[in-house]
């Protein structure tokens, strides 16, 4: 047995329930907020379930009906993959009368169906081009189409089906997190009005002449796992601070291994906070949310299946708020920095769907770096020398720089020699993940996030699962050589912010986070800088948990 200096007993009826139905997964909401704030079940109350199952089980049942695909193949598509009482020639001219551009298009109709009742069909088409830096998948336009074309008609009777007609089965994994994204958890609208009913979305795969079969060995059962993962991922990042706090965050985790254990899987949980992470030496940490009205922790889950051969670490920044610190922030740059913990909660995410999917031989591990950087008389301050765990000093010259700190501490737990990690040995693959610079953004977009790793098999990895997955990302340039002057101090071994904010600012932070590796940690390293794609239009995506699943090649997610 793992001794932990601190272990948590989690009791998984007050922490979460997990029902699972024909391959869905509902997540129960855990936070309660301070001061009589709305809580976090009354947030959630109202979300649609999501289905899969074949289409089989699905056309004709439900009040709208859409379909998803490439013009050419709706044109295609197999008469037995309409609902019943749907003429052909009506299809074709719905189809054929969008004109889908870059960002797809839809065209609905009314029909007469089988049993006489009105319902509505919708031609959800795809785009046409797709260039090489973009997923075959087209997963934006997935989200975007199917959105307004469901949400309404899930809580009508019957509820709501989406069909996604794919070019290859192998893309159902990433259409299936597309969809996920398109149903959000997370609302806070008409709490005082009587609860709306969920409703229901059923979603099934297709190729243009057959629907894909959900039995024994099928994609339904991964594809279900890995969109909770992405709607619990979103939840959390769309959950307000007053909310999310840190403490609250440590139980969601706690919640996430309660569930997997009730599956059978075994997973511990350790938790270092408040005076104890100072007392330890995680002054990055620490330093960063000691101000804060709940302490900042670290968190780690583990899953080590028996033989495992591999050993992969997932690290996420988890800033439950940033208001910059004393080097504060201005309203306009302050609101949305909830978002700010969505490295963690795509990584909780991606651990959870994974270790319910299955690692295989891979032992997973995810620390969660939580910390809320509030301003007060004990808040860290420009001039300050923070000593991480690693044993690197840094002189603060912006404490509106925190990510790095709380990550810097992470990846030098993680790596540590000896490991104090349940089954021990050093990681084949760290991988941290972080909302961690606005340049990330300039250099690489919103769609993109940006990678920095010491290894080209891993790069190369990381953007192969990006276009698998729907998960986009892109290189920056690795060369620490170039980077590590930036961050010269007189007073300490690195200050924590660049002198020069044109030189490569996104290699550069990724870059400070990796200087606090193990000097003898040999295996990949991996950093992913996700601060545009992990919200859009105010509204958190999930990105990541696709991504991870992706890298780790569970089942459904593989090349």
């Amino acid at each position: 047995f793992f001794f932990f200096a601190r272990m948590l007993t989690f009791r998984p009826l007050a922490l979460g329930l997990l029902a699972q139905s024909a391959c869905a997964l509902r997540i129960a909401p855990l936070m309660t907020a301070r001061n009589g704030a709305a809580t976090m079940a009354d947030a959630t109350s109202s979300a649609p379930e999501l289905l899969f199952e074949s289409p089989a089980s699905t056309l004709g049942k439900a009040a709208s009906t859409v379909v998803v695909g490439r013009q050419t193949a709706l044109l295609e598509l197999s008469p037995t993959l309409l609902p019943a009482g749907v003429p052909v020639d009506l299809w074709k001219a719905l189809v054929g009368k969008v004109k889908p551009g870059d960002a797809g298009g839809s065209a609905s109709t009314m029909y007469t169906a089988a049993d006489g009742e009105a319902k509505t069909l919708v031609a959800a088409v795809l785009p046409e081009h797709c260039s090489r830096h973009n997923s075959p998948i087209r997963p934006h336009a997935i989200t975007s189409l199917v959105a307004p074309a469901a949400t309404d008609a899930a809580k009508e009777g019957g509820g709501a089906a989406v069909l996604l007609v794919l070019e290859e089965p192998a893309h159902a994994a990433g259409a299936a997190c597309a969809v996920a994204r398109a149903f959000p958890l997370y609302s806070q609208k008409k709490l005082r009005q009587p609860a709306e009913p969920r409703g229901c979305v059923r979603v099934g795969f297709a190729t243009r002449s057959a629907a894909i079969s959900d039995g024994a060995g099928s994609v339904y059962g991964p594809c279900a796992k890995a969109a909770a993962g992405v709607r619990l991922a979103a939840r959390l990042v769309d959950a307000p601070p007053e909310q999310l706090t840190t403490t609250a965050f440590v139980q969601e985790a706690g919640a996430v291994a309660a569930r997997l254990r009730e599956q059978g899987r075994e997973v511990l949980v350790e938790v270092i906070s408040g005076d104890e992470l100072r007392e330890r030496g995680y002054g990055g940490l620490y330093g960063v949310g000691k101000a804060a009205t709940e302490p900042p922790a670290l968190c780690v889950l583990s899953h080590v299946p028996d033989g495992a051969s591999k050993k992969v670490c997932l690290v996420g920044k988890g800033i439950v708020y940033d208001t910059g610190g004393l080097a504060l922030k201005p309203k306009e740059g302050m609101c949305g920095m909830k978002a700010d913990m969505g490295g963690a909660a795509g990584l909780l995410g991606a651990f959870e769907a994974a270790v319910s999917i299955g690692t295989g031989g891979t032992a997973l591990h995810c620390a969660l770096c939580l910390a809320e950087n509030a301003i007060g008389p004990t808040a860290f301050r420009n001039d300050d020398v923070l000593c991480f765990f690693s044993g690197k000093t840094c002189e603060i010259n912006n404490t509106d720089a925190e990510g790095r700190l709380v990550l810097s501490d992470g990846v030098a737990h993680v790596t540590a020699s000896p490991s104090l990690l349940p089954g021990g040995g050093s990681p084949d693959l760290v991988v941290d993940m972080a909302t961690l610079t606005g340049a990330q953004m300039v250099a690489t977009g919103k769609h993109f996030a940006a990678v920095f790793t010491n290894d080209e098999e891993t790069e190369r990895a990381a953007v192969a699962a990006g276009r698998r997955t729907g998960d986009l990302v892109h290189p920056v340039p690795y060369a620490p050589e170039f980077h590590r002057a930036e961050f010269a101090s007189k007073v300490a071994d690195c200050k924590n912010s660049v002198k020069d904010r044109g030189n490569a600012q996104v290699s550069c932070a990724g870059n400070f986070i990796g200087e606090n590796l193990h000097p003898d940690f040999e295996g990949a390293w991996l950093h992913i800088d996700c601060a545009g794609p992990a919200f859009h239009a105010d509204r958190a995506t999930g990105y990541g948990v696709a991504l991870v699943l992706g890298l780790l090649e569970v089942e459904g997610f593989a090349p």
